[in-house]
């Protein structure tokens, strides 16, 4: 008998993948959680029966939001990461030689626990000596925050439960003030087919709050249409003058020089949103 997951994206549309075995399953303070290992993706993270990351295709998600914002800033020393707990944003940040200071606010500490445990490769950079874990609202944490971090990067869930608030223009107000005088923002905005009104509304107020405001996207199989959205705000570097030349090689999987420039290339129908 074979045992198969759907997320249902839409309540009238999912994608399904066939499961070897359930490894974790519990109902966490905060979420249900669940780890699954599945055939044709590995080791799965699903939360509210979402999926968070896959050991085959994390590579993207991560690259993608780590390497267009870290590699616009000039010289990125301090690093917010809200959310995350899988580790992935952290292992690439680190890559990054001008990084000091990874800080990372998870609100949920099993999330954390059991992708060490079942994703090892994905959250090997927790013990490393420039990564500060806090256990936490990381809403609280940028409402606490004052002109500190170079980079913030919001690596959160969908807007239900504990993620809600971190898609309001409120949310990015405080990014603004924890940010310093050149600071740069992004935050993953899911995708244009099923959730054009949550982009719509992220570009529209991240326009009303930083100078330079932007889309980019990438492809992700395990997601949602396949296609992912991220919305990046800068006080001062604009994504689209970095020079290619200027960007190293982060040992990637995904992100190149070439790509940087055209993930801000988008489809007529992304383009109508950003207006």
């Amino acid at each position: 008998m074979s045992i198969w997951f759907t997320e249902k994206q839409t309540q009238s549309f999912g994608i399904t993948g066939k499961i070897n075995q359930i490894l974790e399953n519990e109902k966490t303070e905060y979420q249900q959680l669940d780890m699954l290992e599945t055939e044709q993706f590995g080791n799965m993270l699903l939360l509210d029966n979402m999926v968070m990351t896959t050991e085959k295709d994390e590579f993207v998600y991560h690259e993608m939001i780590a390497h267009v914002p870290l590699f616009t800033h000039p010289s990125p020393k301090k690093v917010l990461i809200v959310g995350g707990g899988d580790g992935g944003t952290v292992r690439e940040v680190l890559k990054h030689s001008s990084v000091e200071k990874v800080t990372q606010v998870e609100i949920d500490n099993k999330v954390v626990e059991y992708s060490k445990k079942h994703l090892p490769h994905i959250s090997s950079s927790f013990g490393d000596s420039r990564t500060e874990l806090i256990i936490g609202d990381g809403f609280d944490h940028i409402i606490k925050s004052n002109n500190k971090y170079d980079v913030i990067l919001v690596d959160s869930t969908e807007p239900v439960g504990p993620a809600a608030g971190l898609f309001t223009k409120g949310f990015y107000a405080g990014i603004a003030k924890a940010l310093k005088e050149d600071g740069i923002f992004v935050a993953q905005t899911d995708n244009p087919w099923f959730k054009a009104e949550l982009i719509r509304n992220a570009i529209r107020d991240t326009k009303e709050i930083f100078p330079i405001a932007r889309l980019y996207t990438c492809n992700i199989p395990t997601y949602p249409s396949g296609m992912w959205t991220f919305t990046i705000g800068s006080k001062k570097y604009d994504p689209l003058d970095v020079d290619p030349n200027r960007i190293s090689d982060i040992n990637g999987q995904y992100y190149t020089p070439e790509l940087h420039q055209a993930s801000f290339v988008l489809p007529k129908f992304v383009q109508n949103l950003c207006k």
